[in-house]
């Protein structure tokens, strides 16, 4: 009879050791390469800054001045009005100069952004407006402060600088009021580079804030719904506290990414703003006119 060899096999021991071994270089790669994608939404943010901040200073080539935080003008009486006519932001006065022009074409700018003749641009996502490492969906839904639903609308995660003023604050503010700060956007505003004292590579135009789906914290690119709960902070953002401070608040420049949050500066450079900024340095490049400097302060 002939003898039967035996196959030979991995033991219990052996293959507990291989899946320890695969484990724990998993373990090695897998930091490894988020950390590499987290540099390519790095890289991609920056990127989509450059071009806001390229189509902006072709915008105040063409019109003299860059685009207003948000027009609100009650047409009937000829003053201003936070809620009035026509509620368009900043962004998009923009749509023409970052190749969104049959989009931009599209805007009713004599009704409402609210208009439903308005909703299919209202509801536009533009990529160029995305930070790539926010999870945020497309649309979302604005409220008002007791949860009542009002309007969808795109979904953004670059806000203009509003300065270091409140603007929550200007929800109390009479009729006729403007909404003022001592940023490059805020109502009716139309800054030129002439009113930029403090320099344009010392003044912050543009920054990042990330969604929270769990404080239903969203911004748009679209511009101001009236009645909304923090209808003007959806759009625009203060220099209050530093990127990412520990007291989270809504109109503060904030981001996914570790550390701080990217800012675009008037000269078209973009920075990583780090949490643990010198708030004198961060409320000077907050402020356009303030005669202060980052250099002041270093």
């Amino acid at each position: 009879m002939p003898v039967r060899r035996r196959r030979p096999a991995f033991t219990l021991i052996e293959l507990l050791v291989v899946l320890a071994i695969i484990g724990i270089l998993l373990a090695l790669l897998l930091p490894a390469v988020q950390m590499a994608r987290e540099s390519a939404r790095k890289t991609q943010c920056q990127n989509n800054l450059r071009q806001i901040g390229l189509a902006l200073h072709n915008y105040h080539d063409s019109h003299t001045c860059y685009p207003a935080g948000w027009i609100g003008v009650n047409t009937a009486t000829g003053t201003v009005d936070q809620a009035g006519l026509n509620g368009w932001a900043w962004g998009s006065k923009l749509l023409p100069q970052l190749d969104n022009s049959p989009l931009y074409n599209q805007i009713r700018f004599g009704l409402a952004m609210t208009d439903p003749a308005n909703a299919d641009v209202r509801l536009t996502p533009l990529p160029v407006f995305r930070c790539p490492s926010d999870t945020a969906g497309p649309r979302w839904t604005i409220k008002t402060d007791d949860g009542a639903v009002l309007t969808d609308l795109s979904t953004a995660n670059y806000i203009g600088s509003f300065g270091t003023e409140s603007i929550d604050a200007c929800e109390a503010l009479p009729p006729g009021r403007p909404c003022l700060g001592d940023g490059v956007f805020y109502q009716n505003s139309a800054i030129r580079n002439s009113n930029i004292v403090d320099g344009l590579s010392g003044t912050a135009f543009v920054g990042e804030r990330k969604s929270l789906d769990s404080d239903e914290w969203y911004s748009t690119w679209t511009g101001y719904v009236p009645r909304a709960e923090e209808a003007a902070v959806r759009f625009l953002g203060t220099a209050d506290h530093p990127p990412n401070h520990a007291a989270k608040h809504f109109d503060d420049f904030s981001s996914h990414h570790s550390g701080g949050a990217f800012l675009l500066l008037g000269d078209g450079g973009v920075r990583f703003v780090n949490t643990s900024i010198d708030i004198e340095i961060f409320h000077a490049l907050g402020t356009r006119d303030n005669k202060d400097s980052i250099k002041d302060f270093q």
